[in-house]
């Protein structure tokens, strides 16, 4: 399986709390649900249509309680993302999880990155991260993430958990997908393009004799 990362971000790189004031208050954060005047049918059908592929999710402890409170909630099998959370394998990586209660759920303790390393080799299309931040830069160190799905919000926070935070791995990524929403929403889809490579800008001077 191809594994791909679906998150939502600010202007300036923040991935806290997205959804609601009560996702993730750590460090004080009081933005929380700052998407939510951004949503729209375009995202709604975007959102649908990668959710169409995944055979299986990866998820963080975090987003996976705030996922499992509300979508087995949703019983409609008509439902384009709650049909697939509710009926295929999720993955959780927690140390820490004891229990779990949504149907299908599977809690990864031992090496992350041989785990999850494992389940990319077993038959199917994707193996689908949302959200996780914490989770997401574990496999970015690793370089296990094959496809990089970003929502870029035109919203600036100015503190919050960023997905690239200080000490990130350097990387180099190609753009392969691109639209915007109604509501201004960039939608960028990228793949690794190995380490970065640099140079430098000159300004060259013609001279007149």
């Amino acid at each position: 399986m191809r594994l791909t990362l679906t998150t939502f971000i600010t202007m300036d790189g923040v991935v806290q709390a997205p959804g609601g004031r009560d996702e993730d208050p750590d460090g004080g954060f009081e933005y929380g649900g700052w998407v939510v005047p951004y949503m729209d049918d375009d995202m709604v059908q975007m959102m649908a249509a990668w959710f169409a592929e995944a055979d299986a999710f990866l998820l963080g402890r975090r987003t996976y309680e705030i996922f499992a409170r509300s979508w087995p909630l949703v019983t409609d099998p008509d439902d384009p993302i709650a049909s697939r959370l509710n009926s295929l394998p999720k993955y959780v990586a927690s140390g820490t999880l004891e229990e779990v209660s949504w149907e299908g759920t599977v809690v990864l303790k031992g090496d992350l990155a041989a785990e999850v390393a494992e389940l990319k080799r077993r038959p199917g299309r994707e193996l689908q991260v949302h959200g996780s931040g914490r989770l997401a830069q574990t496999l970015m160190r690793h370089d296990l993430i094959d496809e990089y799905r970003l929502l870029t919000y035109p919203v600036v926070l100015g503190k919050g958990k960023r997905l690239f935070a200080d000490g990130a791995k350097p990387a180099a990524l190609n753009v392969i997908g691109h639209r915007s929403t109604s509501s201004g929403v960039s939608i960028d889809v990228y793949t690794p393009a190995g380490e970065p490579t640099y140079g430098s800008v000159g300004v060259e001077y013609e001279v007149d004799e």
